[in-house]
């Protein structure tokens, strides 16, 4: 109940909802003598009238409304959908190349950023360049950790946090004047949702297991109890206890991020969601390990 209210008034503040613009403003009254409008044309021109008075009305839609139509709304949609792909992604392709050749990940990192850059250039692409630059961060970081200092659990976060004060940087700019603003953004949801993922490991003792796995990964015959060890403890009813508030504290969050008509909130929402899917992928090859 404490992470439920906290966490519901942090989310108020960290995400704001738009406010509302009102339908219609009252003019002052005009003298007769200055207009000289039929009740016909009055109506035709403001759309409504009330005891002889124009109301002035403002657009049928405001200005937010006109960016939540159905294209922007689709464009949302595809930023979340490929938020989730590249929270995914590192888990089938980096987590792999950087056992092998650490150092091509870390050039790799600058393909990306390379590529971004060229996607900004381009006004059209612009949002896809920034969410690749957000992307750069979170690869960088991760080939860092998973390519010489995987074995230890507790360098895990601090690793992936390098490259906060960029994102922190890209956040604070208004939409007009920063391009990194979706990727600051998506980075931190990428963060938060390790951050919550490391909290969860520590809360029920999975780090020794973690430290287990990556002393034999190369066996897979050694890897299997160890994964067995862990899923039973995850399977008490601590481990379970935490596993069901700290996911409701993902989907709250990013529920209400996505309640935003600001794109760059739906990258942060779909980073944390592709954090609940790719937690679930390694609850699920545990599970049948």
């Amino acid at each position: 109940m404490f992470l439920y209210t906290t966490g519901t008034n942090a989310l108020e503040e960290a995400f704001p909802e738009e406010e509302k613009k009102p339908e219609q403003v009252r003019e002052h009254l005009l003298p007769e003598e200055s207009i000289n409008l039929s009740s016909a044309s009055l109506s035709s021109l403001t759309g409504v009238t009330t005891d002889g008075l124009p109301l002035l009305q403002f657009p049928p839609e405001s200005a937010i409304a006109q960016s939540w139509s159905q294209n922007s709304r689709s464009l949302h949609w595809k930023v979340w959908l490929a938020t989730v792909f590249l929270v995914s992604a590192p888990v089938f392709f980096e987590a792999p190349l950087v056992r092998f050749a650490p150092w091509l990940s870390i050039v790799l990192t600058v393909g990306w950023l390379s590529i971004s850059r060229q996607l900004r250039e381009n006004p059209q692409n612009q949002l896809w360049g920034s969410l690749l630059w957000g992307f750069s961060l979170t690869w960088f970081c991760g080939a860092i950790y998973w390519g010489w200092l995987r074995s230890e659990p507790s360098w895990h976060l601090p690793i992936e946090a390098i490259a906060l004060p960029w994102a922190i940087w890209a956040v604070s700019q208004t939409p007009n004047q920063s391009q990194y603003r979706v990727g600051g953004w998506f980075y931190l949801g990428s963060l938060f949702g390790t951050s919550i993922t490391d909290l969860y490991f520590y809360l029920v003792n999975l780090f020794p297991h973690w430290r287990a796995i990556m002393r034999v990964e190369s066996d897979p015959a050694q890897v299997q109890p160890i994964f067995q060890s862990a899923l039973s403890q995850v399977q008490t009813s601590w481990g379970m206890a935490w596993a069901l508030g700290l996911a409701a504290v993902l989907l709250l969050l990013g529920s209400r991020a996505m309640r935003s008509h600001q794109v760059c909130y739906w990258a942060f929402a779909g980073a944390v969601f592709g954090t609940i899917f790719v937690d679930l992928l390694f609850a699920v090859l545990a599970y049948f390990a």
